[in-house]
């Protein structure tokens, strides 16, 4: 599946906030909750936010491509998933749209123990990760192996759900979470940057919520 998503009202007006700099607030945490980035209000639901396709992806059907410029490139079922070894992590969810929530139960495999079985090589700097729905977004090696960074089967102890991007997605914790892709299909490890689907549509590169890197 392909995103044909050029043409849509959402991604006109997403871009468009990009070009005025929507929510941007130019200030630092707040004093009372240093948990909180800039221009960042908490929520207790956890909302719904895509480019209007829900891939339908049962387990038994899904594959992770490993790519690139690794020593083992290879092809992950939903069983190698499960048999990798299983991590749980707690982070917060802060996304571009200025709302956050905190203490978010993941469980799935991590990053660096997906590093270590397909081994980057030493020339790799980026990796672009690529959706069931076509999406994509870029994060620089050192931003995908981040000691919170997980791939995601499991939230609250319950099997991600379609519309969060079940079966699979990628947490990121210390970015925005436009760079945490969901439906997770590909993930390529490359020797230069390939901005993603946001990334080219005026969205920062590296999207730290606490410096504000909401647009380029």
């Amino acid at each position: 599946m392909r995103i044909a998503a050029e043409d849509t009202k959402l991604t006109k007006t997403k871009s468009r906030w990009a070009e005025v700099g929507k929510f941007l607030t130019g200030q630092t945490s707040r004093p009372e909750d240093d948990r909180l980035p800039p221009g960042q209000h908490l929520v207790k639901n956890w909302p719904v936010l895509d480019l209007g396709q829900t891939p339908n992806i049962a387990p038994q059907n899904w594959r992770l491509d490993i790519t690139g410029a690794v020593e083992f490139p290879t092809s992950w079922t939903w069983n190698d998933l499960m048999s990798a070894p299983q991590t749980s992590k707690v982070s917060d969810i802060h996304c571009v749209t200025t709302w956050s929530r905190y203490d978010n139960h993941w469980d799935g495999v991590t990053t660096h123990d997906l590093l270590d079985a397909v081994r980057p090589l030493p020339e790799v700097t980026h990796v672009l990760l690529t959706s069931n729905d076509g999406y994509t977004t870029n994060l620089a090696l050192a931003d995908f192996a981040s000691p919170e960074a997980i791939i995601a089967h499991s939230w609250e102890g319950e099997r991600l759900t379609l519309e969060h991007g079940g079966p699979v997605r990628l947490v990121v914790p210390h970015l925005y979470f436009w760079k945490s892709a969901k439906w997770l299909r590909k993930i390529e490890f490359a020797t230069a940057d390939h901005p993603g689907f946001w990334e080219v549509r005026g969205y920062h590169n590296h999207a730290d919520p606490w410096l504000e890197e909401r647009y380029s």
